[in-house]
Parts: C-alpha cells; structure tokens; sequence
C-alpha cells in the first residue's frame, strides 16, 4: 500500500498515511477539524538496488572508463601503448590463396 502525505491548509499540521489507492481521499484535519486537509504531491521514494544498479547509472557526466582493473586499483586497457609498435598483420591475410576451385 502507498503512503501518501496530507496537510491541513488552515493549520499547517502534517501526516502521512499509508492507504489504498482506492480508498477515499482524507479531507479533514485530525488536528483543527477543519475541511481543508489535502493530499500533496511528493517524489517517489525508491532506489534501485542489487547487482547490476547503482545510484550513479544514467547521469550526466563522463562515461565510465572501458577495461580491466587490475590488482593495484588501476584501469589497465586492452590498447597499446603509443610508444609500442602496431601489430604485424597475420601472414595468411596478407598472402593470396594458393589453392582455387576446380583443381
């Protein structure tokens, strides 16, 4: 059941009340008895949590940073260093089939 929060206009007194959505909207005050209790509009009061979920997901901001952590607490990333040099390409891309179709 949702709590809904209610304050009386004429007096200032608060309360919230856990209720049924179908249940009748309170309009008197329990504390001047008067008819100008009313239900205000609050924010939603919920996290997300659990694995997968934290409070920092889909802000604004930097993206997180891509790769492994390693054991001292650093990123290590998976792209080569700028002062090593590239790569050589693999052999059997670079050189042409010997074998066709039909032999």
């Amino acid at each position: 059941m949702p709590i809904y929060a209610y304050r009386c206009e004429a007096c200032g007194f608060a309360k919230d009340v856990l209720q049924k959505i179908s249940d009748p909207q309170l309009t008197v005050c329990p504390e001047c008895g008067k008819d100008s209790f009313k239900k205000q509009l609050t924010a939603a009061g919920f996290q997300l949590k659990g694995s997968g979920w934290y409070v920092t997901d889909f802000r604004g901001g930097t993206p997180p940073a891509t790769g492994v952590s390693s054991p001292s607490g650093a990123i290590a990333s998976s792209a080569p260093a700028k002062s090593e040099a590239p790569a050589a390409a693999p052999a059997a891309a670079a050189a042409p089939s010997s074998t066709t179709k039909g032999d």
